[in-house]
Order: structure tokens, then C-alpha cells, then sequence
């Protein structure tokens, strides 16, 4: 859901302007560094203490596979979406059962599910490395140099104080290049599956309303983690309001956003509107072609593509309302307008035209020179393919390893092994007849767009068909065999090299064509624009100060804003809907499609009460990796969970416009009255109660 959507033409015909050195009242995802505190206290009334903010923090979790989440009681229940989880309910089912479709709930501790490998993170400490990361890189370099000496820095950093803590940790950059943090995990890998809904009630209204509102979803899932092989006991949790929030009340978003533009430069916004949105969109379009065709084979082929579908389907609605967003004149005038009013206060001041003035120009020639390199990126490439995934990463692994560590590609320094270990362990299924449909599809596609004398397409192909290349290399491959993977795994070059898996041969014939890829990028592309924007970052900060937050990285923030409705077409959303809104809407549409329900909705109706809220909607600042995010009041109390944005609030990937921009919620109220009296779970209800 969050990072997703179609866009209505009327909406975004005037947006407000956010000017760079000014930050609107609930504008920001906040780093827990530098929260809004200020702000909040003078919107509000309310001043988050640190004693608040350490224990807000210390109840989130963030999913690795994509998403965020909470403690919601002090015996590990984390709380997340259904489609945050849905990849894990699929490898747990098979063809005989299917969690997706039916649900589940384990009633007691034992019946919980392992998940096969997901990874869930709590942010425990941060450190600004800022100038350690910086001091690395001496004036006499070339730009290859600084990047090698920055890198090197880096996993320096992130080694030493993994040996030192034995938590997981990771220096993210933030600012665009203008600070760089250390952030420290405790990571946990044993997670199982407590309680989630059908798919049919958690992704109610389908396609249709999907990235709408009003909306009726009861989109949650429940997993508990463990330590030890038994139930954690954290210290830190969000109690629970059943009450939920109030019409204007104050409430908070903790998550773990994926990733905005708000501080790119128009160069850059200009290239992917022209060329980035344009080329992700045929590839999206592509992939849902093959696997849609492949979902008519079966009952058991749609089960195993579901959650693909569902992915692509909502990138495709994300990424085509952000490319809206970016065709939108209004809004392309109001990022020119800030840049140009950035750039006028540099040429103003002698020192900083001269030392910052040419930078916007050298980006827009990098990113000139990159976009020539865009066609054989998007189409040099295996796609669908986790066999070749898993090839490539031991047959990478097995000569990184053998270096030093700084001088490690990136994904394979020390600090990193350990998870990239359990990804490639993974004991989830792996579908040939699927790799083999999707292989072939997209190897004719770059055979049509590249010519068969390309040299990605030679050593793959090798003057044969992609039907039969690809036939060879899946059925012919035992990469599916884990015991396989950690015999090559320890077995080092030597066993990589030896093996006679086709697809660890074709591995070996593309890795160094692979290699020089990278090293061209890094030569032409990254010693370049990552100075530049580290400098554009430092010239912010040194032009308005620090009251701006960064772009979003997939780390932990803090929005803030209050439960309120919107002007919509012509009327007024409101700021919460009810059981009574969800069976009109069913039954609006007969019951069909994607507004039926479950059975024991209509079963247990009389039971219900009719006026419980269902879904509601805040004013906070969300992008897509919000999902799963606890919504709280002032008192740390859970009153909601995000599981969307609206489709005014696409645009959020470059500007906000609190106007109609909101965040989507699940009302707490409703998950307690569904597990009280739809599905049997008043034990898993009195532990969050």
C-alpha cells in the first residue's frame, strides 16, 4: 500500500509552495537526533521530553523485508501490516494451505509459525560521524580516491563497533552527503507468526479503493519475537487505547520511511520525470504481463505470484503518481522557484559563490552523463531470477571475502556478513516453472532492446534461444538445496569454480563484466555527485541552519500532526469511518469482487457493534516504508496503525501540502473488536488490552 497509486487529474492543480529554509507545522519525517520539538510544543501545548523520545524509539521495529512496526506488549508481540507481512505468509503456505487467503491465528505460544527469514530491527543507540567520515578524505585526492577512502572509513566504523557492542550497525548517510550517522541495532531473526486476517478483509476494496479514502480495511498482522527460543521481554512497548484518538486530538507516527526527493536538486527531478519514471514503468508493466499470464496456469501458480502482483501493482500506482506529481507545472515551478532562491542567497556572498556556486551545473552534467548508461542498466540484467541471485552472491562472495575488509564492495564488508548469510540461507521456496516464464520474457525484451551483438546478451546467450538458455540454467541448477549453497559457501573459490551449476557458471562469466559496471559508476558517477552533494548539503546547512530534516532513508522518524478530514471532490472526507460504512460498501457492490467480505463477517454481524471505527485519517507526514507504523497519542498509548496514504498524498514524495495530504490508519478500536468477537482471539486481545 504506502508507495502506491492512480492519480486523479483534478488533484495537485495548486500546491503550496515549501520553501527550503522554512518547515511548515506538521511537515517532516524527524531523525530522533533533531525531533520537532519546538514546533509540537508550539502547535500543541506539548514538549516531548528525551526520557519520551528514548522510549518511543526503543518500541519500534523495523522490518528488513520492507515496512515498520511496534511492541505492543512486554512479551514480544510486535504489531505490523498484513501487506507488510504478506511475503512471509507466503512462504509459509503451499499448495494445500494458504495463510494468504484464509488467515491465521495461533492460539497458544506453540502454535506460532517461524518465519523463514525475516529480520526485525530496534534502533538502539546513534552517533554523528559526521566529521570521522569527512576527515578520511584529504585534499590531494581525485574523487575516486575520496570515495575509496570514505567507504574504507565507513566499514571501519560500522566493524569496530560491531566487535565492540555485538549490535548490528550501519553508517547512513543523511542530508544527501551533509551528516553522517552510526546507527546501532539489536537485531532479531527469530520472528513468528501470532495472528493475521484474510487478505480478503485486510485489502478490502482491492485495486479499486486502494491509496483512496474513506477506506475499510483491517490490514494488521500480529508476529511475536523470540530470543533464546523464547518470547522476548522488552523493556519498551506501546500500551494500548482502545479509545482511539479524537476529532483534532495530537497524535504521532514512528516508522521507518523508505525514501523522498525533497531535497534534490531540478536536475535530477527533471532526469527522472524524462527517463527514470518512464523506464521503471515499462519494466513494472513487463513483469506484470509475464506473471499475470503465469497466475492463469492455476490455482497453485496464482497463490505463488499473489504477492508479486500485489507489489508491482502498488510500485505501478506509486511510481505513476509520482511521475504526476513531476508532469505537474505548478509543482515543478515551485522546486525551480526554491532552487533558484538558494542559489541567488549563494551568489550573494563572494565566499560561498566561489565555493559553492558551481555545484547545481556539475550535477546536471553527471546526471547527463548517467542517463546514457540507463538503457543497458535496465536491460543487462537476469530478472526473476533467485537462483542467479543466489549464483551471483557466492560467486561474489568467495574473492570479496579474501580482501580486506575497506576494500570490499559494498553488501560484503564485515559488518554486513552475518545478514547476508541468512538472506542466502533462506529456506523459502523457490518456484522454477516461474523463474523460467519470467527469465525468458525478460531476456527476449533486452534482446529486442540491446541487438544480439551486445555483450551482456553473448555471454548469456551464447547464439542460442532464451528458451533454451534459460531452460538449461533452471532445471539444470541445484541452488534450491541450502546444503548446497553452504557446501560452495565454505567450500570458497575453489568450490565455486569447480561446481558445475549453470547458473554458478554463468555467474563466473559475468561477474567481472559486472565488476568494471560498478567501478565505471563509482570512476564517473559517484566520486563525483557524492562530493558535490555533500557540498550542497554543507551549504544549506551554513545558508538557513539546521531546521530542515533529511530525505528519508529507511531509518527511524517522527512525524506529528492530528486526526483530521479534508476537502474532497466537491465535499468533505471525514476524519473517521465506521462497521456501518464498511457492509454499505459491501454491499454497494454485492458483495462481490474486491468489496466481499469474509463469510463470519455477515455470520457474526449481530454481534458487532456497528458504530466501532474503522479506519481514520491524520495530518502526519508518511512516504512509502510507513507501513506497519504505530500511530500514538501524547502518552505513548497506540491509537492506530498506518497502512496508506491518500492520493493527494503521492505528491509527498517531493513537496507536502498539509491541505489535503493525509495518512491512513487502522483504528485501534477495530482490531480489538474484530479479535473479540470475529475471530476468536480474546487471549491475543487481553495481551494487548
Amino acid at each position: 500500500m504506502y508507495i502506491k497509486i492512480l492519480f486523479f487529474a483534478v488533484v495537485i492543480t495548486v500546491i503550496a509552495c515549501v520553501y527550503i529554509n522554512s518547515t511548515k507545522a506538521e511537515e517532516g519525517m524527524w531523525t530522533f537526533d533533531n525531533p520537532p520539538t519546538k514546533l509540537i510544543q508550539e502547535k500543541y501545548g506539548f514538549t516531548p521530553t528525551q526520557e519520551w523520545l528514548d522510549h518511543t524509539r526503543l518500541s519500534c521495529v523495523r522490518f528488513m523485508d520492507g515496512g515498520s512496526g511496534s511492541f505492543v506488549s512486554p512479551n514480544g508481540l510486535v504489531m505490523t501490516n498484513h501487506h507488510v507481512a504478506l511475503g512471509q505468509l507466503q512462504k509459509m503456505s503451499n499448495e494445500n494451505t494458504d495463510y494468504v487467503k484464509t488467515g491465521f491465528y495461533a492460539k497458544t505460544q506453540e502454535e506460532e509459525i517461524k518465519c523463514a527469514d525475516l529480520e526485525c530491527n530496534v534502533l538502539i543507540s546513534m552517533e554523528n560521524v559526521t566529521q570521522r567520515v569527512l576527515a578520511s578524505i584529504k585534499p590531494e585526492m581525485d574523487g575516486r580516491e575520496a570515495i575509496k577512502a570514505r567507504e574504507a572509513e565507513i566499514a571501519k566504523i560500522e566493524i569496530e563497533n560491531k566487535e565492540k557492542t555485538g549490535l548490528q550497525c550501519d553508517v547512513v548517510s543523511l542530508y544527501k552527503g551533509g551528516e553522517y550517522w552510526l546507527y546501532r541495532y539489536k537485531k532479531y531473526t527469530d520472528v513468528r507468526l501470532v495472528m493475521a486476517p484474510e487478505q480478503q478483509i485486510a485489502f478490502f476494496g482491492g485495486d479499486d479503493d486502494n491509496f483512496t479514502y474513506p477506506r475499510y480495511d483491517l490490514d494488521f498482522t500480529f508476529f511475536r519475537i523470540y530470543e533464546n527460543d523464547k518470547p522476548l521481554k522488552p523493556e519498551h512497548y506501546f500500551k494500548w487505547n482502545s479509545k482511539g484518538a479524537s476529532d483534532g486530538e495530537l497524535v504521532f507516527v514512528a516508522g521507518n520511511p523508505g525514501n523522498t526527493d525533497r531535497l534534490n536538486t531540478y536536475s535530477e527531478l527533471e532526469n527522472t520525470r524524462d527517463l527514470g519514471f518512464p523506464l521503471r514503468l515499462k519494466f513494472i508493466n513487463d513483469y506484470l504481463k509475464v506473471i499475470r499470464q503465469y497466475s492463469t496456469k492455476g490455482k497453485e501458480q496464482m497463490r505463488q505470484v499473489l504477492g508479486r502482483i500485489f507489489g508491482l501493482e502498488n510500485s505501478k500506482k506509486a511510481i505513476t503518481g509520482e511521475y504526476n506529481g513531476l508532469l505537474d507545472a505548478n509543482i515543478m515551478k515551485n522546486r525551480k522557484k526554491e532552487e533558484d532562491d538558494f542559489r541567488k542567497l549563494i551568489s550573494e556572498k563572494p565566499e560561498w559563490k566561489k565555493k559553492y556556486g558551481d555545484l547545481w551545473d556539475s550535477i546536471q552534467s553527471i546526471i547527463k552523463i548517467r542517463a546514457e548508461q540507463s538503457k543497458s542498466q535496465q536491460f543487462e540484467q537476469l530478472v526473476g531470477s533467485q537462483l542467479f541471485g543466489i549464483a551471483s552472491t557466492l560467486v561474489r562472495y568467495v574473492v570479496e571475502i579474501k580482501k580486506p575488509d575497506s576494500e570490499r564492495l559494498e553488501g560484503y564488508h564485515d559488518s554486513q556478513l552475518e545478514r547476508l548469510k541468512f538472506g542466502l540461507m533462506s529456506p523459502a521456496p523457490i518456484y522454477k516453472e516461474l523463474e523460467k516464464d519470467v527469465m525468458t520474457a525478460f531476456l527476449k525484451s533486452s534482446l529486442e532492446m540491446l541487438g544480439k551483438d551486445n555483450k551482456f546478451l553473448q555471454i548469456v546467450l551464447k547464439d542460442k534461444t532464451p528458451e533454451e538458455v534459460v531452460a538449461n540454467l533452471v532445471d539444470n541448477s541445484q541452488l534450491n538445496d541450502i546444503e548446497l549453497r553452504k557446501k560452495l559457501l565454505e567450500g570458497g573459490e575453489k568450490a565455486i569454480k569447480k561446481s558445475k551449476d549453470p547458473m554458478i557458471q554463468l555467474a563466473l562469466e559475468l561477474d567481472p563484466m559486472m565488476r568494471e559496471r560498478i567501478e565505471w559508476s563509482k570512476q564517473n558517477i559517484e566520486s563525483k555527485l557524492t562530493p558535490a552533494k555533500e557540498k550542497i548539503a554543507s551549504a544549506r546547512f551554513e545558508v538557513y541552519g539546521k531546521n530542515k530534516y533529511p530525505d528519508a532513508t529507511f531509518t527511524l522518524r517522527l512525524s506529528y500532526g492530528s486526526v483530521k478530514g479534508y476537502p474532497m471532490n466537491g465535499t468533505l472526507a471525514p476524519y473517521k469511518t465506521t462497521l456501518y460504512g464498511l457492509y454499505d460498501r459491501s454491499l454497494g457492490f454485492d458483495n462481490k469482487g474486491g468489496f466481499a467480505l469474509p463469510d463470519r463477517y455477515f455470520q457474526r454481524k449481530d454481534q458487532l457493534d456497528l458504530s466501532t471505527p474503522v479506519n481514520f485519517v491524520t495530518t502526519n507526514d508518511i512516504v512509502g516504508g510507513n507501513s506497519g507504523s504505530p500511530v500514538f497519542n501524547k502518552n505513548d498509548e497506540i491509537v492506530g496503525l498506518v497502512f496508506d496514504g491518500n492520493i493527494e498524498s503521492l505528491v509527498g514524495q517531493y513537496v507536502f501540502d498539509i491541505t489535503a495530504n493525509r495518512t491512513v490508519a487502522v483504528h485501534s478500536a477495530f482490531i480489538i473488536e474484530a479479535l473479540r468477537k470475529l475471530y476468536d482471539a480474546p487471549k491475543l486481545a487481553d495481551e494487548i488490552e
